[in-house]
Parts: C-alpha cells; sequence; structure tokens
C-alpha cells in the first residue's frame, strides 16, 4: 500500500471519528433535554397529585353532597340516581390496602409504594423545575459521564449505574448532591472512549442514530401525555402554575360550600 493510499485511510478514518464525535455529542444533548423534560413531568405529576388532589377529593365530596341535597329534597327519582352515581364514584373500595400491604390504598399507589416501583425519595420534590445551579451541574456531568460516549460493556454498566444516582439527585433539585456526584466523577478512573475504527465507526453511527429515533419517539410520548401537555402550557415557571390551579379550585370548593349551606338551609 502506498504512502498515499494511506493518507488517504487515515484521512478518511479521521473524517469518521469525528463525524461519530459529533452525533455522540448532539445525541447526548437531546437525551438531557428528554431526560430533563421526564425528570419535570414526574415531579410536575407527584406535586399535582400532593397538593391539587385533596383539593379535588374535597370538591368530589361536595358534588355528592350537593346531589343527594337535591335528592332529598325533591324526592325525584332522576335526583336520587344522580346522587347513587355521585357516590358510588367516590366511595372507596374496601380492603385495597390490606390486599397490597400497604402498598396501594383506594387512592392510587401509597408515597411509600410510589417510591419503591420508582427508586425515588418517598419525600415529594420541592418544586416541578430544579433550581438553576441544579440544572448547570447536572448538564455538565451527564455530558461527561454518559454511557453513550463508551462502546465498552463494562464500563457502559459503571455509567448507567452513576447516571441513575445524578438523575435522583437532580429530581430532587439536590445541588449539594450533584455538586459531590461531580468531585466523584473528577476522582474517578480515566474513562475516555476509545475510538474504534473503520467499520466499527459506521457500526456507531448506526447504533447512535437508532438511538436517537428512540429518543424522539419517547419525547413525543412525554409532550403528548396529559402531564407533558400542562407543563408545555406552564412555559418557565410551571410551579406557579399549580398554585394557580390550587386557587381556582379552592374558589370552586367555596362556591359549591356556599350552594350546599343554601340547600341544607332551605
Amino acid at each position: 500500500m502506498t504512502q498515499a493510499h494511506t493518507q488517504d485511510n487515515d484521512e478518511a478514518t479521521g473524517r469518521l471519528e469525528r463525524a461519530v464525535h459529533a452525533a455522540e455529542t448532539a445525541l447526548i444533548e437531546f437525551e438531557i433535554a428528554v431526560e430533563t423534560f421526564r425528570i419535570e413531568v414526574e415531579n410536575y405529576s407527584r406535586l399535582h397529585e400532593r397538593r391539587l388532589g385533596p383539593l379535588y377529593t374535597r370538591l368530589e365530596e361536595l358534588e355528592a353532597e350537593i346531589a343527594e341535597a337535591v335528592a332529598a329534597r325533591t324526592g325525584a327519582p332522576e335526583d336520587e340516581a344522580r346522587a347513587r352515581q355521585a357516590r358510588a364514584a367516590i366511595a372507596p373500595m374496601p380492603q385495597v390496602s390490606e390486599l397490597f400491604q400497604g402498598w396501594l390504598d383506594a387512592d392510587g399507589f401509597t408515597p411509600e409504594g410510589y417510591a419503591m416501583l420508582t427508586e425515588q425519595s418517598v419525600q415529594e420534590p420541592p418544586r416541578v423545575r430544579p433550581g438553576e445551579e441544579a440544572r448547570g451541574i447536572y448538564r455538565e456531568l451527564v455530558r461527561a459521564c454518559h454511557p453513550d460516549l463508551t462502546v465498552d460493556a463494562g464500563e457502559r454498566d459503571r455509567r448507567d449505574a452513576f447516571l441513575t444516582r445524578v438523575n435522583q439527585a437532580y429530581a430532587r433539585g439536590d445541588a449539594d448532591a450533584l455538586r459531590e456526584l461531580a468531585e466523584e466523577w473528577a476522582r474517578g478512573p480515566d474513562t475516555n472512549p476509545a475510538r474504534s475504527r473503520g467499520e466499527e465507526l459506521y457500526a456507531r453511527l448506526e447504533w447512535l442514530a437508532h438511538r436517537k429515533e428512540l429518543l424522539a419517539d419517547a419525547a413525543a410520548a412525554l409532550e403528548d401525555s396529559a402531564i407533558g401537555s400542562m407543563l408545555r402550557m406552564a412555559g418557565d415557571d410551571p410551579d406557579r402554575m399549580l398554585e394557580e390551579v390550587a386557587g381556582q379550585l379552592r374558589q370552586r370548593i367555596a362556591d359549591r360550600e356556599a350552594e350546599l349551606a343554601g340547600l341544607l338551609a332551605g
């Protein structure tokens, strides 16, 4: 093989390596965006249930009591049927908690059961979107430790386990824990990925493209979900949206309480 031919091959391989590196970088940025949104969806869902769940429960109880008061006043069969339906809709399922040993009750998974299934803390996150400091540390840490930066199976497993801890700390909005994880990663072994050559680089590009398609599907599913749609509507301050919804529910509760009081007084 001539020196010129060898040089051409080296240049072609170098271009391919640069293409793989660019694809890896783009994929990681995409994964950061998807994972960030997934955590916000999860946090929003948990906070929505914890903060607004009791208000929805109170509103449903008032609707049932109003229907029962109307039925008692009119004695009409259709009003009595509506009252029974309203009461049945909020009646707890008997013995659910006993059947599932405290993991599940009539309102769904208990905090302990949910945490066991999702490997999350029982304590609810302080807010939907972690603070700016936590977001900055998280992004830099993921860029450094992401499993997609290696083709070695053992190293990928190590990074997967570490990234799980990083995601959990970020979901809590725990900047201190993220700083400790960043220091831990910096103390670890040099795990810069070795660049494969030739056909392996082509295979790597194909894998990265396939991974991007899977992430695009996951992102679309998150955005199309009920909570994802609410988050998109919330814009830059999803926590404020929770408070606004809570305020609207409290006003509806006050209106229904006044309506019920009028029915009972009459």
